[in-house]
């Protein structure tokens, strides 16, 4: 796993989380414009979400900790999202979240985990 680099990679990751939450809350989010647009969004945020950090922990165990906690996450945003009044409670949302986060497991296991090891080696390759 790429070290040197490590405090970046973690902070656009927690980055990331606080964008999604940021996303679930705000009264006016940005919409993709297609039908189930937001069903979309939430697919893709997580699959990244669980892509980075996939990249992070390249083993199982903190893997299915980060997986589980990033599928309750999702959970927990949509029910403070039925409680605001302003943003509405959807099922279906949770089913995406937790199919992105499923995605991006997949996409960082076919990646071999080593994406952030190999652009952290080219950074660092010393220039003739």
């Amino acid at each position: 796993m790429a070290q040197r680099l490590r405090p970046l990679w973690l902070a656009l990751g927690w980055g990331w989380v606080a964008t999604i939450v940021w996303l679930s809350l705000t009264p006016n989010p940005p919409t993709i414009d297609i039908e189930q647009g937001d069903k979309l969004g939430h697919l893709l945020g997580y699959g990244v979400l669980m892509f980075w950090f996939g990249q992070l922990y390249p083993t199982t165990g903190p893997r299915l900790a980060y997986a589980i906690g990033f599928a309750l996450l999702g959970v927990a945003l949509e029910f403070v999202q039925g409680a605001l009044g302003y943003r509405s409670y959807e099922p279906l949302d949770m089913v995406a979240n937790a199919l992105g986060v499923t995605l991006g497991w997949g996409a960082a296991l076919a990646s071999g985990g080593r994406l952030l090891a190999r652009l952290e080696a080219a950074v660092s390759r010393p220039r003739a």
